[in-house]
């Protein structure tokens, strides 16, 4: 037990050195990552397997970022997760954490990992109930239309643009926020992650699958950037 404690502390010290190196682009050692996370319940965590290497794609070539285009699955209770900056997470059903993935989660949420959460329709009722395993004292709130995670590169002044149609409902995007600091945004009826999918895969419009894009690299922009508000 003494040495998992020491290993996983010294991966959060690594980690912290990371974060602060991708807080400041100029830095020489400075690198980008970003992974999906796996989850029990049975869900489908595999969802929109193009989408994120998409978003990745889309970022390099227009915010001229240098993120990793191998974008892997991780467990949420693995170590593996604090060696991502940038997690996100997807799908249609359940989504269950147990107290060592909350645990796991929650430490690193709090080291300065961050987590995006997008709803493929029908995920709301069970990781509502899941993030408060993580963050019992937290609630998720709307961000108001000006938050700067809608004015990055691309200005969203309605916030959220609406992808998909499911219940004639206006898009919404929720935030945790710890200490000042948002840790997890989630979008929700909106299927963002829907747009970042091959064209081919819904039929999108271009103006649908750029919006998406567009957001999504905000999203990207506003977590490497240090999340300033």
């Amino acid at each position: 037990m003494r040495i998992k404690f020491l290993l996983a502390t010294i991966s959060i010290l690594i980690w912290s050195i990371c974060v602060s190196m991708l807080a400041n682009p100029e830095s020489p050692l400075a690198s980008y990552k970003i992974a999906v996370m796996k989850y029990n319940g049975g869900g489908d965590w595999y969802s929109n397997p193009t989408s994120v290497p998409n978003l990745v794609k889309y970022c390099n070539q227009f915010l001229s970022m240098s993120i990793d285009e191998d974008v892997p699955y991780v467990d949420a209770g693995s170590i593996e997760l604090f060696n991502y900056p940038f997690i996100h997470m997807t799908g249609h059903g359940n989504v269950v954490f147990n107290s060592q993935e909350a645990d796991n989660l929650r430490k690193y949420l709090l080291a300065g990992g961050f987590l995006h959460i997008s709803d493929n329709y029908g995920m709301d009722k069970f990781i509502r109930t899941e993030m408060a395993k993580v963050f019992p004292e937290l609630e998720f709130i709307e961000l108001p239309f000006n938050h700067p995670i809608y004015h990055q590169k691309y200005e969203f002044k309605k916030g959220l643009p609406k992808i998909h149609e499911h219940d004639s409902k206006a898009p919404q995007g929720f935030g945790l926020i710890y200490e000042g600091r948002l840790v997890c945004f989630y979008d929700f009826e909106c299927d963002l992650g829907d747009g970042w999918e091959d064209s081919d895969v819904h039929n999108d419009s271009n103006e649908a699958r750029t919006k998406a894009l567009q957001m999504g690299a905000n999203i990207i922009q506003y977590v490497f950037n240090g999340n300033k508000d």
